[in-house]
């Protein structure tokens, strides 16, 4: 079965969508089979990966209100091996409109539950928030990856998600687990983001990934090409971060028998 990843921290600007994208792009790159879902209205994951949100193609808004099928709404992209679900800034609407649903918690889960056995990996970008949206995201995925930047204030609000995660397990998601802390946006040249990594790794020790994301100009162009980091500059290093970052998951993955080989 292919396991499900979120990717989620409510504090805009932490490399979460950056993150998405480019360690979907960068699995599918180390063949395995990978599905994107774009839960994010703002559609930067979409665009990202050259898809025409103008042109408002179906994806999770019609997922979530149960008018199309998780396979009507895969869209393939340039990249190796990668899908995506798009996303379009429609979905803004859909929180108040699950609001009064019984099952308004598990409707992604349910939505992706026919089609996980056809991915190695399933990886949702959420939104900058704790809404509804990125509860859908936590309770179906089986992990999540909690982007952290090497940045003041890079811990400021990450007990409140800490603690969003831990209801979630105990109301409606047992079985999630934190995947890993992953540190983006580090200047080795800065005394701050060394400071950063540090207090990180001390407070969550093993729980923080050993590859951390550099800042990179290469990285911030890439989505106005409508590009991955690996399809724009293979030879940065942003593409070499995530490929190494993808590797160390799925070493993770495969050595607690968690995922196929």
């Amino acid at each position: 079965m292919g396991k499900i990843i979120a990717i989620a921290n409510q504090k805009g600007g932490v490399g979460k969508t950056t993150t998405a994208v480019n360690l979907s792009a960068a699995l599918g790159v180390l063949e395995k089979k990978v599905l994107l879902v774009d839960a994010d209205p703002q559609a930067n994951a979409s665009s990202g990966l050259g898809i025409d949100i103008d042109a408002q193609p179906e994806g999770t808004y019609e997922l979530l209100e149960g008018i199309r099928k998780a396979e009507e709404v895969i869209l393939p992209t340039d990249s190796p091996n990668l899908d995506i679900i798009p996303s379009h800034i429609n979905l803004v609407g859909v929180e108040i409109e699950m609001v009064d649903n019984p099952q308004r918690e598990y409707l992604l889960k349910q939505a992706l539950k026919n089609i996980v056995d056809r991915y190695d990996y399933i990886i949702i970008d959420t939104a900058p928030s704790l809404g509804l949206i990125t509860l859908n995201a936590l309770t179906a995925a089986h992990s999540v990856i909690i982007p952290i930047q090497c940045e003041y204030f890079a811990l400021e609000g990450l007990g409140k998600l800490l603690n969003t995660i831990k209801s979630v397990q105990e109301l409606h998601n047992p079985g999630l687990d934190i995947e890993g802390m992953l540190l983006t946006m580090y200047d080795s040249r800065l005394k701050l983001s060394n400071q950063v990594v540090e207090e990180v790794k001390r407070h969550f020790g093993d729980m923080v990934f050993r590859t951390i994301i550099q800042r990179n100009v290469r990285l911030s162009e890439a989505p106005s090409f409508g590009e991955s980091i690996l399809a724009y500059d293979a030879d940065s290093r942003g593409a070499v971060n995530y490929l190494n970052l993808a590797a160390e998951l799925i070493e993770k993955n495969e050595k607690q028998g968690q995922n196929p080989s």
